[in-house]
């Protein structure tokens, strides 16, 4: 395929928050790029397909929108990858992505869903994670640049963070930066927890100071570090109230609220004596559910989690520390079953244990996301079909969706 510029029609947003055209008999994905634009790229084959890299823009689409963040364009912020559409076209484009992935993973029909927003469309992140790199006797913390992981630029402000968590990460930097692991390079998040900020420095396998920085940063209430073979140490701290601490969370609240409760909603209006929530987190599916009267089991592989969801759950609920592929088919059966996984979706013996359960559930919740890894776990459970596609915008300016999908049993 030619280096020169070529003139592209773009018509779509790809999984991922690319562009798509096609040139010369292949897909064509071109980043920062909006459906009805008309814009000159340098392209380079990739085997079927192609990839563009945006040099001018000859005509804009109706939905495109100059980016807020200056580090989007200026710096190729990796973080988001559609600023610069505007929310209708976001959500429009994400529910395209859902609808795609079940017809060219799933295998399956599904109607185009209605994507869901609750709360703004910025500051809404509750938690900010930064790489870092020592450069001489310092550090430059920041975000990677798209498509080069390895390159980061010096962060002055991200828009979709809440600016507590901003100021608290300069705080942190300026107050203990000398005092971090003696390593080429590091990752620190920061996590809003009402008024606490709680911080996470990942790396290393010796840090002689980590006390010392933990009590130096008096701009957040708790501190962990996490060493290269994953153990995990609580350094300080100085909360009044503790919970599950550096375990994971929605980043967006107001759209989580609103994920749980259709979740709960869900579950509920199959009438479950018993659920089984798989993946459970910290629990608040699981302790509304058991509020219900219902009778739930949930499976949580990270101690500090499980331990704050069983510690909301009473007899005869209860939380299981384990992988949900080592034990679900032992739990089984269950009226309903929730499953929420990381976006790498769920293992296949998942789906195994669910197809081979001799008494079927009522339904499968499967909370996703990642459309790509819901569109094929669904499609290893032939026996199931889709009553309900529900989506959610739990990440503004970026191309990722969170979806609820609702299953039964074929016939039911």
């Amino acid at each position: 395929m030619s280096t020169d510029l070529t003139t592209l029609d773009i018509t779509a947003i790809a999984a991922g928050g690319d562009g798509v055209a096609r040139h010369e008999g292949r897909v064509v994905f071109v980043p920062r790029t909006a459906p009805g634009d008309r814009v000159r790229a340098q392209l380079r084959a990739q085997g079927r397909f192609a990839r563009g890299t945006l040099m001018s823009l000859e005509r804009a689409g109706p939905g495109r929108i100059a980016p807020t963040c200056p580090h989007y364009e200026r710096d190729r912020c990796g973080g988001c990858q559609l600023q610069h559409l505007s929310l209708d076209a976001q959500r429009a484009a994400k529910a395209q992505m859902v609808q795609d992935a079940f017809a060219r993973i799933g295998k399956r029909t599904v109607p185009l869903p209605v994507v869901h927003g609750a709360g703004q469309p910025w500051r809404y992140r509750r938690k900010l994670t930064l790489a870092l790199r020592r450069l001489g006797d310092g550090w430059r913390a920041g975000l990677h640049r798209a498509g080069a992981p390895d390159e980061i630029f010096a962060l002055d402000d991200c828009h979709i963070t809440d600016a507590r968590v901003v100021v608290a990460f300069r705080d942190v930097m300026a107050q203990g930066a000398h005092l971090l692991p003696h390593v080429p390079s590091l990752r620190a998040s920061i996590r809003r927890d009402g008024d606490d900020l709680l911080l996470v420095v990942e790396g290393g396998m010796e840090w002689q100071e980590g006390k010392v920085f933990a009590a130096a940063v008096t701009a957040v209430s708790a501190t962990w570090w996490v060493n290269d073979d994953g153990r995990r140490r609580r350094l300080l701290d100085r909360r009044t109230r503790t919970d599950a601490g550096a375990s994971f969370v929605q980043v967006n609240a107001d759209v989580a609220a609103a994920l749980g409760a259709r979740a709960e909603a869900l579950v509920m209006a199959h009438a479950p004596a018993t659920v089984i929530d798989a993946y459970a987190g910290t629990g608040d599916v699981a302790a509304a559910l058991a509020r219900h009267g219902v009778r739930v089991t949930a499976i949580e592989l990270d101690g500090d989690a499980r331990a704050a969801c069983a510690a909301r759950l009473a007899a005869p609920s209860r939380a299981v520390a384990a992988k949900v592929e080592d034990v679900l088919a032992g739990l089984l059966p269950a009226d309903v079953v929730l499953l929420n996984p990381p976006r790498a979706g769920v293992d296949a013996a998942v789906t195994a244990a669910l197809a081979a359960s001799a008494t079927k559930p009522r339904a499968i919740i499967y909370v996703s996301c990642d459309p790509a890894t819901l569109a094929r776990d669904v499609s290893r459970l032939p026996g199931w079909r889709v009553a309900s596609l529900d989506c959610y915008d739990m990440f503004p300016q970026t191309a990722h969706v969170e979806t609820v999908c609702e299953l039964v049993p074929e016939g039911a």
